[in-house]
């Protein structure tokens, strides 16, 4: 193609280069001239480009964000110095891990009943170190998916568990740091160990304000456990510190470690327990006394039933491993079960010497009186009466306590309310009028004095001059009068007149002297209503007083403790310190009392006491308005006591001592004599008295007639003789 246009010039590209970048010429080598770099261009231009404020601005953050670093770097170098400084500290004040184990500030005591089984438990009990390896796989895995599922992952300490803490607690409105902690088993066992800090009584008032200080919450506390927990990771591996808590955690029951709160609950070793019974005391570390299984077993196994959840959510239960262990939840042993001899074990504590008992710093063993069996059928009686008999909502209360006839206690109930620790125990604590209880204790002394059951007493209207309180006319209950009565007749029937005559006619020094031989009480008062049982004593004296009478009229030490001795030793540190002592009166006499007292039984006011097929002895007693009601008696095997009434005072209504405490007695005994053969009271039965013989021949001058004693006399005189 041509263009046809004239005068112009060639279709030619403008000149590319300048003069001074035209190419060289052939044969001369190109001058390589130097060029500003990319970013240089692209930096000036934008220097040009840029606002002076905004410039300012950004060179003013530019300095403090430089400065920050430097300080941040500077202060993270500190902070990890002084973290290891503090690690390194703990970490050389931390002892040999053996040392670590028992932390219990005081000891413990078991209680074993009269054939050698445990059935109580006292103070911290310790049951033996167990390490993360000797326990059941079961105990260990439901530990660690219920307290730290992280366990073996972390340091010691849990960011992801600690922003997880915070979050729910923001979430639930309360504090960053109140209530989840996101501690992990580490940090939890560093507080258990009290930051390494012993226990000082002149530091601390008591034991309580010093776990009070161990368990504060605050930040400074908290931080001081993180730094304690990252030096047990150094020194000890994760089983050693698993093993440390598996040995000082609190699991209720006054149990502190594993094996403890195992044997105390199940009755077997921690190594033992199955998965169930593993949940369950891995539930107890979040609430160990509101949990606890003897307190609440139903909410026991709730929890025990998340435990298990979370073990199958974590891998260490199988799905069909953990329905079965849902389905056969855990359950007490027969000993924790029971809770038995709660008031009973409580006495023994008492009654022991404190320092092996409730301030004991050692383990300490006791063997005791006590028969589980009985004790039951103490229990059940109680039960059965009060929710039979007695309206509901009565707030009256009983006691129970059976022993032999050496004093030593079998069984005892302290209250309604029978599976208590700690509790008011009328047994043993309650003071109360004793009524006609007492009135065995006078014939017991004129039977002494030689006379017989058949000797007669009239029962008429009195009235006695009492210094300084003016004149006092006693009335039988009935507010009638019987006349001329036997002695026999007098105790059976609890006639009131002829108990007042014959205490003044022996004179009340004698009785006084024979109630208190025989271990009632003390300070009885010394004026004529105490024939009426107008003095105090407790049930447990009562019952003691009546095994004299049984034993043949030896005094009586009622006792509860066998032997004490250190756990693990052999040696014997304290025998029993009561049992049968003087003699009070003689045997015929306290045999001829008890045909008295039989008596009451099969005739007379305590009717409802009757056993079928078994002789008994006892008395009833009831106080001015029906404030107490006692019955107390026994058989040929054993001697059981039972009070009835309510703590402020308040009469009972409609009860006497033959009433409903002579049917608690009975129930008892029954239950007792389960299974027992009947054995014949240790009575004499005494010839009643003859007709008149005929006239004999004056006694030959050898002879001497036998004259009664001014006593005797004394007696005869003021009551009518026979």
């Amino acid at each position: 193609m041509s263009d046809s246009g004239k005068g112009r010039g060639r279709l030619v590209a403008d000149r590319r280069y300048s003069k001074s970048r035209a190419p060289a010429k052939a044969g001369k080598k190109p001058v390589r001239r130097k060029t500003a770099s990319k970013k240089t261009v692209r930096k000036r231009t934008s220097t040009r480009r840029r606002n002076p404020i905004v410039a300012f601005v950004i060179g003013i953050f530019a300095w403090i964000w430089r400065l920050f670093w430097r300080l941040t770097f500077r202060i993270g170098i500190v902070v990890v110095l002084l973290l290891a400084l503090s690690v390194g500290y703990f970490y050389t004040k931390l002892p040999d891990i053996d040392a670590l184990l028992d932390g219990r500030a005081r000891g413990s005591v078991t209680l074993m009943d009269r054939n050698g089984d445990v059935f109580a438990w006292r103070g911290d009990q310790f049951g033996g170190v167990v390490t993360a390896d000797s326990v059941s796989p079961h105990l260990k895995n439901a530990v660690v998916a219920t307290e730290d599922k992280r366990f073996y992952w972390h340091p010691g300490i849990d960011p992801r568990g600690i922003a997880g803490a915070v979050r729910i607690n923001l979430s639930e409105g309360r504090g960053p740091l109140s209530g989840h902690g996101g501690s992990t088993l580490s940090q939890q066992t560093a507080k258990l160990l009290c930051l390494g800090v012993e226990y000082d009584s002149t530091q601390w008032k008591n034991e309580a304000e010093y776990v009070q200080d161990c368990r504060r919450g605050s930040l400074t506390r908290k931080l001081k456990e993180a730094i304690y927990a990252l030096a047990m990771e150094v020194k000890f591996t994760k089983d050693e510190i698993l093993s440390i808590y598996l040995n000082r955690a609190y699991l209720g029951g006054g149990a502190y470690g594993a094996e403890a709160a195992s044997q105390r609950y199940f009755g077997k070793p921690a190594s033992a327990l199955n998965a169930s019974e593993a949940a369950m005391i891995a539930g107890l570390l979040t609430a160990p006394t509101t949990l606890s299984p003897t307190n609440n077993l139903e909410r026991s196994q709730n929890r025990a039933g998340v435990v298990l959840g979370l073990m199958q959510e974590q891998g260490y239960l199988t799905p069909e491993e953990a329905d079965r262990a849902r389905a056969n939840p855990a359950v007490l042993s027969e000993a924790a079960e029971a809770k038995a001899g709660g008031y009973f074990a409580d006495w023994v504590m008492d009654s022991g010497p404190e320092f092996f008992t409730r301030k004991t710093s050692e383990d300490v063993i006791i063997r005791t009186t006590l028969d589980q069996r009985l004790q039951k059928a103490a229990e059940d009686a109680m039960v059965a009466i009060f929710s039979e008999k007695v309206r509901e909502g009565s707030k009256a209360q009983a006691a129970i306590v059976v022993m032999s006839s050496d004093g030593a206690v079998r069984a005892m109930v302290g209250g309604r309310k029978i599976r208590v620790t700690g509790a008011f125990n009328r047994a043993t604590q309650a003071l109360r009028q004793v009524g006609s209880a007492f009135k065995p204790f006078i014939y017991a002394t004129a039977l002494e004095l030689g006379y017989s059951p058949y000797d007669t007493v009239v029962d008429e209207p009195l009235t006695l001059d009492i210094p300084g309180s003016g004149k006092w006319s006693p009335q039988n209950y009935t507010k009638t009068f019987k006349g001329r009565v036997t002695l026999i007749e007098a105790l059976k029937n609890s006639l009131n007149i002829p108990a007042v005559k014959i205490s003044e006619s022996v004179g009340r020094d004698l009785v006084i002297r024979v109630a208190e031989d025989f271990g009632f009480g003390n300070n009885i008062a010394n004026t004529p209503a105490m024939a009426l049982g107008s003095s105090e004593s407790t049930l447990l004296e009562m019952t003691g007083a009546y095994a004299g009478i049984l034993n043949g009229g030896s005094s009586v030490t009622p006792y509860g403790l066998v032997e004490l001795r250190l756990q693990g030793e052999t040696e014997t540190l304290m025998d029993s310190g009561g049992g049968i002592g003087e003699r009070v009166i003689r045997e015929d006499a306290a045999k001829q009392l008890i045909f008295m007292m039989e008596k009451v039984v099969s005739e007379g006011s305590g009717r409802r006491a009757r056993l079928e097929g078994r002789q008994a002895a006892g008395k009833t007693g009831t106080t001015q308005a029906a404030r107490d009601a006692w019955f107390v008696g026994f058989t040929a095997d054993y001697v059981a006591g039972v009070w009835m009434g309510y703590d402020d005072n308040t009469p009972l209504t409609g009860v006497t001592g033959g009433g409903l405490p002579a049917e608690i007695w009975r129930e008892t005994m029954e239950r007792v004599h389960a299974g027992l053969p009947a054995r014949p009271l240790p009575m004499i039965i005494p010839e009643p008295p003859r007709a008149a013989p005929a006239p004999q021949p004056a006694p030959q001058p050898q002879q001497q007639q036998r004259r009664p004693t001014v006593l005797q006399q004394l007696l005869q005189d003021l009551l009518g003789g026979n």
